[in-house]
């Protein structure tokens, strides 16, 4: 077993094998390639020099290039739910590196929705082009899923076969455990939900979950969620609590949850049905009560 700190959170990796295939140096370097990529809190990454003012243009790496194009698809395939430029309206609310005082005007809403779009974006191969020099982009409901996948072939490149690697809550698994087992996995739910208790098995999936309960603050009594609705600037507030994804790969989970979120939970499984190895569980409020609703493939993957 494999722990450690990275892009702000934990990681863990577990793994099989007849000896010590994986060191945690060499984890830990592989993600430092990818925050020098992607960390909006390192000023000299890649994403951190595209974001500012003076650049319109920039050829990218092969990391955020490949997580780019992968964002570019969600956004197209879930109408426009996932947009990864709301960097400034996540800014503008408090959820960036600094919390605010005051809940921001429509006004100033508008003002930065005028550069907020991913319409306003180009990539063609590997450069990257905004049209609007204020613009900027945050990945984060993007990269830690891509990092997942980044550690899992590295692993493989390691002739490691049977593993789960856990970074922020995101997971990947392939193989199973010793004796044949797959591995199990128990989903986080909002407090007092009252929803199913049961428990994952997966070999060769991704799962992520992803809640209103989290990255949350108050203000004037009202909940503020880090959720940002790309169309409106404001915070989502609807009923879903939280949603749990399966997908091939951790990127697309990743993803995809941010889009399930921001989606009424039969726009989120109608959606799910119609994507290819993507399965939802969603916990949502009506009234008072908790609900929860299943994409049609997502049972066979609970333990019995």
């Amino acid at each position: 077993m494999l722990h450690g700190r990275a892009q702000g959170t934990t990681y863990a990796i577990q793994y099989y094998a007849d000896q010590n295939l994986v060191r945690k140096q060499e984890v830990d370097s592989v993600l430092a390639v990818i925050d020098r990529s992607m960390s909006l809190y390192q000023d000299s990454s890649l994403i951190s020099r595209f974001n500012q003012n003076d650049v319109s243009a920039m050829q990218l790496d092969p990391h955020i290039n490949a997580v780019m194009q992968r964002a570019f698809a969600v956004h197209k395939r879930a109408g426009g739910y996932f947009d990864v430029t709301v960097e400034p309206l996540v800014r503008l609310w408090g959820f960036g590196s600094q919390r605010v005082r005051e809940l921001p005007t429509q006004k100033q809403i508008d003002s930065v929705l005028a550069f907020v779009g991913m319409n306003k974006l180009t990539l063609r191969k590997n450069l990257l082009q905004k049209q609007d020099r204020r613009m900027s982009i945050d990945l984060n409901g993007i990269a830690q899923g891509y990092s997942v996948d980044v550690l899992a072939s590295f692993l493989a490149s390691k002739n490691v076969k049977n593993y789960i690697v856990e970074l922020g809550g995101e997971i990947k698994t392939k193989g199973n455990k010793p004796g044949g087992q797959p591995f199990e996995i128990a989903i986080e739910r909002p407090v007092n939900a009252g929803s199913s208790d049961f428990i994952l098995q997966l070999s060769g999936k991704s799962v992520t979950t992803s809640g209103n309960y989290r990255k949350v603050f108050d203000y004037q009594r009202k909940k503020i969620h880090h959720h940002i609705d790309p169309k409106t600037g404001y915070p989502l507030q609807n009923n879903v609590a939280s949603v749990t994804v399966i997908a091939p790969h951790a990127v697309d989970a990743d993803a995809y949850d941010n889009v399930f979120m921001a989606l009424s939970p039969q726009e989120s499984i109608e959606l799910a049905n119609k994507l290819k190895g993507v399965e939802v569980y969603i916990i949502y409020k009506e009234g008072e009560a908790f609900r929860e609703i299943f994409s049609k493939g997502f049972s066979r993957y609970i333990k019995n």
